[in-house]
C-alpha cells in the first residue's frame, strides 16, 4: 500500500544501470588502453560487482598476471540493445570504471565510477546507489515480452497509439514497442528520417509478469475509449491509397 504513494513514473538511474548490467550478454573491457570484447563470460553479484572469466589466451588474462598487488584498473562498457528490430536499437550504454582483483580462476571487478548514457544525455550514478539498487523485476523477461507484443499483437500496439498525442505521431511511418519496466511501456515512433519515444506510464508499478499483463490491459482499455489520433488516421488512409 505504501508503495503506491512512493513509486515514480520511471525507474531511477541506479536501477536503470543495474538493469542494463543484469541482462547484458557481452561487454568491452579496456585495461592498459587495450579494448577487448567478451561474450557470455561474465556474471553479476548481488551488489553489482562483475565476475569475469577471461580466456587464458586473452590480453586481459595476460595483463592480470602482471598486475601489481593483484589489482588492475579497467573500464567496462555494456550496451542495452532493444530486443525488437528497430532502426536505432541501442537504448543505453553503461560505463563502469574500477579495478579487477583475482577471485580464484576469475577476475572480480569493483565499480568505482558509474556512468549511464541514454538519449537525453549521460548521468553519473553514485556508486553506493548503484550497489544498493536492484535490477527492474521485469528486466530479464523484457526481451520475451516485447518481442511477443510486437510479433503476436501488432493490433494492440496500434491501439495503444490512441494514448499518444497527435503531435508525437506526426509523420509516423511505424510504431513499435521499445521498452517496458515496472513503471511503464515505451513506444518508438519511427518517421522517415527521425525517431521519437513516447512513454505510457502504468497506474501502479508491476512486480511480475502477471501484474504487467494487468497493467497493459488497463492501458488497452483506456485506449479503446480514446479516439484514433488524426495523424495516425491520415497515415493509415495514405497507406491504403
Amino acid at each position: 500500500m505504501g508503495d503506491s504513494h512512493t513509486w515514480t513514473a520511471e525507474p531511477g538511474a541506479a536501477q536503470r544501470a543495474r538493469s542494463v548490467l543484469a541482462v547484458a550478454w557481452s561487454c568491452t573491457v579496456s585495461a592498459e588502453g587495450r579494448p577487448e570484447e567478451f561474450t557470455g563470460a561474465h556474471s553479476v553479484t548481488g551488489d553489482g560487482r562483475v565476475l569475469l572469466r577471461a580466456p587464458e589466451d586473452s590480453a586481459l588474462a595476460a595483463t592480470a598476471l602482471l598486475a601489481p598487488r593483484g589489482e588492475m584498473p579497467a573500464l567496462l562498457e555494456f550496451a542495452d540493445v532493444a530486443p525488437v528490430p528497430l532502426r536505432s536499437r541501442i537504448r543505453a550504454r553503461l560505463r563502469l570504471a574500477g579495478r579487477f582483483t583475482r577471485a580464484g580462476d576469475d577476475l572480480l571487478f569493483q565499480p568505482l565510477r558509474v556512468v549511464l548514457r541514454r538519449p537525453p544525455g549521460a548521468v553519473v550514478v553514485d556508486p553506493a546507489d548503484f550497489t544498493a539498487a536492484a535490477p527492474d523485476p521485469l528486466a530479464t523477461a523484457e526481451a520475451r515480452l516485447l518481442t511477443h507484443l510486437a510479433d503476436a499483437h501488432p493490433d494492440a500496439v496500434e491501439r495503444l497509439t490512441r494514448l499518444v498525442g497527435p503531435d508525437s505521431l506526426h509523420g509516423a511511418v511505424r510504431v513499435r514497442p521499445l521498452a517496458v519496466d515496472r513503471h511503464g511501456l515505451t513506444l518508438r515512433v519511427e518517421r522517415a528520417r527521425t525517431d521519437g519515444d513516447v512513454r505510457l506510464p502504468f497506474h501502479a508499478p508491476a512486480d511480475d509478469v502477471a501484474e504487467l499483463t494487468e497493467r497493459v490491459h488497463v492501458l488497452l482499455a483506456q485506449a479503446s475509449r480514446a479516439s484514433c489520433p488524426r495523424a495516425l488516421q491520415r497515415q493509415r488512409t495514405d497507406g491504403d491509397g
